[in-house]
């Protein structure tokens, strides 16, 4: 399949690195039935590769899986709901980011699935590098929609803190839908800009694009920026950066400490399926 980008991130590991496709479709013979992507990121465990992360940082890096276990929880309910008029496409980039003698380095360009190439300015950006690889396979589908969530950047949880996620769409309509469900789901998602003021920060001087911006500033943006370089422009995209809703240290009314599911009631609301 030559997703390089998800090889590139895995190889220093000790597991290989894999690519899950689920997919649901009704039995409606409905010419009009939507197409949908939900892509969700699935690093099985992240240290930061070569350029490592401090040991505190790495405790609950188990959780950077998060989006791929959301995506997994929609396709459960999907197949107990059984909602009609509805083709929806799970798609999973997994891989661990580990140090090794085989690992991907910063100063590698790494050349991906769509065929742009990448610098690697640090390795601890793999997130949205085999997302790319996921995204640019969702364009091959011939999607009419697609949606990608991740564990993308600790940017948002300074911005938004622990019980937001941060949405970035390049369709208004697309964008609302989600607010929407978010609203019915009890899920809270805010919606943050994709700021062409910032696009410059990831130009890279010798491939297409650079996985980790020039700048300090607007990490979340920049990240979903990266995203959105390898999105069919003609293809309604949205991104929710669950960083911080992901995971949860303390007990509250209704979680119980550790991973919290977030998405699944906002995404099987925006299908339809409830």
């Amino acid at each position: 399949m030559n997703m390089l980008g998800i090889w590139n991130v895995g190889k220093g590991s000790a597991n290989m690195p894999r690519f899950i496709h689920l997919k649901y479709k009704s039995g409606s013979k409905n010419k009009k039935i939507k197409k949908i992507a939900l892509i969700g990121k699935g690093m099985t465990y992240d240290s930061g590769g070569l350029s490592l992360k401090p040991a505190d940082y790495m405790v609950t890096m188990k959780m950077d899986m998060a989006g791929a276990g959301c995506v997994v929880g929609v396709f459960e309910a999907l197949s107990l709901l059984q909602p009609k008029n509805l083709e929806v496409h799970g798609l999973i980039p997994s891989a661990e980011n580990m140090p090794g003698p085989n690992a991907y380095r910063p100063d590698d360009v790494v050349v991906g699935l769509s065929g742009k190439s990448i610098e690697v300015i640090n390795t601890d950006a793999e997130g949205r590098v085999i997302l790319s690889d996921a995204i640019e396979y969702a364009n091959r589908l011939k999607v009419s929609e697609m949606i990608d969530l991740a564990t993308l950047t600790g940017a948002c949880m300074v911005a938004l803190g622990n019980y937001t996620a941060g949405l970035f769409s390049n369709t208004v309509k697309q964008a609302d839908k989600i607010l929407k469900s978010s609203q019915n789901a009890g899920e809270k998602i805010w919606e943050l800009p994709l700021d062409e003021d910032l696009r410059s920060s990831i130009e890279s001087n010798i491939a297409d694009i650079k996985n980790s911006a020039s700048t300090r500033y607007g990490g979340a943006i920049t990240a979903a920026m990266f995203l959105q370089h390898f999105v069919d422009k003609s293809i309604p995209w949205s991104h929710i950066d669950i960083a911080g809703p992901a995971y949860i240290d303390s007990k509250r009314p209704w979680l119980a400490p550790g991973a919290t599911g977030f998405g699944v009631m906002t995404l099987l609301d925006y299908l339809g399926a409830i």
